[in-house]
């Protein structure tokens, strides 16, 4: 099982150093990807230019979106975009995408929460498929969009879905799940994976699923409160207590936390873990270096 890390853009007050510390960590460490998330109406950089600058200054590490909420966006705008990174990072680059739940990140951009985001998905993915085909998706234009993507046909697409009518809407056309666990649950890993390998399976597909989770961590001294604080003020959308309440479920806050729970997620399958810092300090990346080093 591969071990790949977020930025910790959804941090306030990351600044040019920490962004370019931990994409230069990231690539000279023990990481399989490097991952970026996007929220719109929240202190965090855009996901965009940070997964470009994160292309520009690695050379190593695969450079993943975890997750682009597609609805959002125009697709052939956002196609143009990834097929530069894609560029940039010299085909590095992997689409983790999904419908968002966030009804606010919508309205900061003018964006329907439509009851139809999951279809909207598939659409705005053939699309960006077809232009990174170099096909005409619109009439006028005197040529197709490009550049193209540096990867042939595009990048691997994983999809932020984990309810079962999801799982089977998306196996026709996805690459794999790219999850998230909360606390995190073995049993609601399991069930997810177990749910696409059955969907793939179902939906005639010779390849397997990529099977992707994800979760928050936290390490070092203050590790409790700093997770205690991060996610009740990542959560406050689903209220103050209800915040609190689940901030108090995310259980990896020690070295023996972390080590035991990549070890059980790997017994249900996962092809690789995304784990999700909860602080700006670099230094992070050592303590959790000295962890992957000791299984």
């Amino acid at each position: 099982m591969k071990i790949g890390m977020n930025i910790p853009s959804m941090v306030p007050g990351m600044t040019r150093d920490d962004v370019l510390a931990w994409c230069k960590g990231i690539d000279e460490g023990p990481y399989s990807s490097l991952a970026v998330g996007e929220r719109i109406n929240f202190p965090n950089h855009a996901a965009m230019v940070t997964l470009s600058v994160a292309a520009a200054v690695t050379e190593r590490v695969p450079i993943m979106s975890y997750v682009l909420i597609m609805p959002m966006h125009n697709e052939v705008n956002r196609a143009k975009e990834l097929a530069t990174i894609d560029i940039i990072s010299n085909g590095r680059l992997c689409l983790g995408v999904g419908a968002g739940a966030r009804e606010e990140d919508y309205q900061a951009v003018g964006a329907v929460f439509g009851k139809r985001r999951l279809s909207q998905l598939e659409e705005q993915i053939a699309t960006m498929k077809r232009v990174w085909a170099g096909e005409m998706v619109v009439e006028g234009p005197l040529r197709p969009v490009e550049p193209a993507p540096l990867q042939p046909g595009g990048p691997e697409i994983l999809v932020a879905s984990l309810s079962e009518p999801a799982i089977k809407h998306v196996s026709r056309w996805a690459d794999g799940l790219a999850g998230f666990s909360f606390a995190p649950s073995i049993d609601e890993i399991n069930q997810a994976f177990d749910r696409a390998r059955a969907s793939w399976k179902e939906a005639g597909r010779e390849k397997p699923p990529r099977l992707v989770t994800s979760f928050w961590f936290a390490l070092g001294g203050d590790a409790r409160s700093q997770l205690d604080n991060y996610l009740t003020r990542y959560l406050n959308f689903f209220g103050e207590g209800v915040a609190e309440k689940l901030a108090k479920t995310v259980s990896c806050d020690s070295p023996q936390g972390l080590r035991d729970m990549l070890r059980r997620i790997e017994d249900t399958g996962a092809d690789e873990v995304s784990l999700v810092p909860t602080t700006r300090d670099v230094s992070e990346l050592d303590r959790v270096g000295d962890v992957l080093g000791s299984l």
